[in-house]
């Protein structure tokens, strides 16, 4: 009787144990998926913040040329002007 009493305590120990560990897997893996998650979603947030820099880099690069093709089509209108003028100057002469 009495050994049966003992198994019986033992057996219920060990379901117990057996609970306690299940249950602090189960946390662990929460824990771990809610990381996961923080970890993936601050990823995310640098991806988009690397992506909105190189936008930002490329419009800077197009006004860049664009400014430059204007400043160089003045130029060229410029050396264009005085061509002709010195030409005109030439011909009076």
């Amino acid at each position: 009787k009495q050994c049966n009493e003992e198994g019986e305590r033992e057996r219920e120990r060990e379901r117990e144990r057996e609970r306690e560990e299940e249950e602090e897997e189960e946390e662990e893996e929460q824990k771990t998926s809610k990381d996961n998650k923080l970890i993936l979603r601050k990823e995310g947030e640098k991806v988009k913040r690397e992506r909105q820099r190189e936008k930002e880099r490329e419009r800077g690069r197009q006004r860049e040329r664009e400014w430059g093709k204007e400043k160089k089509g003045v130029g060229k209108q410029e050396r264009r002007e005085r061509k002709e003028k010195e030409l005109e100057r030439k011909r009076e002469r």
